[in-house]
């Protein structure tokens, strides 16, 4: 809808309820999640932005940036090392700009009062708990960057949807938000666990049942899951194996993400069901997963006393603190193709966006300008833990190996890669309800269709 800045309830609460999703730790769910322990960043201005000015985008003459600029990020698994990085780098090139940073791992919240009061920052990071990106541009809460994007450079005057591995989702045909980070879902393994005790790492399905079987026959539990924040096991196992049973054709995916209730139907997520009823009926599931959080799935997962478990690529960096020295992150996107068949990675994008009420829109968009550089991509990866969306090979930069093998599966051909699909907010909460009770023998495959297909029609009236 189109929203108007108005001070009554139904205006406060259309925005609030538009700032209202899953919670959850880096990438984004309409599946959102995101501590960082990189090395120490060195200064890393590119070149041509030493003066303190801006290139406009259509290549114009440059703007000196003044006044105020409000930067709201989210701090979770990506940790914020490189944000501090290139925002002093962006403050270099333009002193006589006041830049204001609001962060931490509650800043989405603590900031939910200033977009329902239409005083939002002026650039936002859409990561973490209470954003959604869907659903903030369709409650107009975001510039709309259609044309502006068509012609944009950064920094060194290449164009930036040129760079972009993944292009801008687009709501209603429209441009609102650019994603920055190219996660990717998928299965963790300790590879120094399966190579002390002789395990096959999975390379599909079949590989991937057999290990489990050897993995609990030895005495350890094959599979742990996030069940307080289900989208975890539904990114990284049941939506892959949509893909794969429909034939690596991910537009029956991107269905459902549009809330089309005949794709929800298909014989593809019947199938793709099952493979989460085989987990359950062979005894692999933690029976633990149920009620637990993402950290506390991921500890035992680093006691090794679960040997796979369900994640984004933030898990390492999230759990740095606690990763015991001889323990070895081991990553497949999907192993629920058929032996022989593609990879599918369900990529997670965190994009950034200017609030179409902010006050500064002109140094908003230099700030994407000079973040969208090969360089600030490259020190991303270092720092964050994770692959920038813009393109370039990483295998000789000091970014971690599962980054590096993450970034290797994102671009072979060998892979499919689905483009990552926002979930309208209540048709999610029903996948992830329904998932939670498939996993405990509450309902069937058809069961979870049926639940989920009764909040599609709704939605779709």
């Amino acid at each position: 809808m189109t929203f108007t800045v108005k001070k009554t309830a139904a205006g406060a609460m259309a925005i609030a309820m538009s700032l209202a999703v899953l919670a959850g730790c880096g990438g984004n769910s309409g599946s959102n999640n995101s501590a960082a322990n990189s090395p120490a960043p060195a200064s890393n201005t590119p070149a041509n932005t030493a003066a303190p000015e801006n290139t406009s985008a259509g290549g114009g003459e440059a703007t000196k940036l003044s006044g105020d600029f409000t930067i709201q990020y989210f701090v979770g698994g990506y940790g914020d090392k490189w944000w501090k990085q290139v925002i002093a780098d962006f403050k270099t090139a333009n002193p006589d700009l006041n830049i204001k940073e609001e962060a931490g791992p509650q800043i989405n919240t603590q900031n939910k009062p200033k977009w329902i009061a239409g005083d939002p920052p002026d650039f936002v990071y859409i990561d973490g708990p209470e954003l959604n990106d869907r659903q903030m541009a369709e409650d107009g809460l975001l510039e709309d960057l259609t044309e502006w994007m068509q012609t944009a450079t950064n920094v060194d005057g290449v164009k930036i949807l040129d760079l972009l591995a993944q292009q801008p989702p687009q709501y209603g045909g429209k441009i609102y938000n650019v994603p920055l980070v190219l996660n990717s879902w998928g299965v963790f393994y300790n590879k120094a666990l399966f190579e002390k005790n002789g395990w096959t790492e999975p390379t599909d399905w079949d590989s991937f049942i057999k290990s489990s079987e050897a993995i609990k026959t030895a005495g350890t539990t094959p599979f742990i899951h996030t069940g307080k924040y289900p989208y975890y096991i539904n990114s990284s196992i049941l939506f892959p194996a949509i893909v794969s049973a429909n034939g690596n054709d991910y537009k029956l995916f991107q269905d459902m993400g549009n809330s089309d209730v005949e794709a929800f139907k298909s014989p593809a997520v019947l199938e793709a069901l099952n493979k989460i009823v085989e987990l359950r009926d062979k005894g692999f599931i933690d029976k633990a997963s149920v009620s637990i959080n993402h950290t506390d799935s991921q500890m035992l997962f680093l006691q090794n006393k679960d040997a796979y478990i369900p994640n984004g690529l933030w898990l390492p960096n999230e759990m740095s603190k606690d990763v015991p020295a001889d323990f070895k992150f081991g990553f497949i996107p999907s192993v629920t193709q058929k032996p022989g068949d593609k990879v599918v990675a369900n990529t997670s994008t965190a994009t950034v966006a200017i609030a179409k009420n902010g006050k500064n829109k002109e140094a908003a968009k230099a700030f994407m300008q000079f973040i969208f550089s090969v360089k600030q991509a490259s020190k991303f990866a270092e720092l964050s833990g994770a692959p920038s969306n813009i393109k370039g090979d990483i295998s000789s930069s000091s970014a971690p190996d599962f980054v590096k093998q993450a970034a290797a599966y994102l671009t072979a051909d060998s892979t499919v890669v689905v483009p990552t699909v926002t979930f309208n907010q209540d048709v999610d909460k029903a996948m992830q309800d329904a998932t939670v009770a498939l996993t405990i023998g509450k309902i069937d495959p058809q069961g979870w269709v049926d639940r989920v297909v009764k909040v599609v029609e709704k939605v779709k009236k």
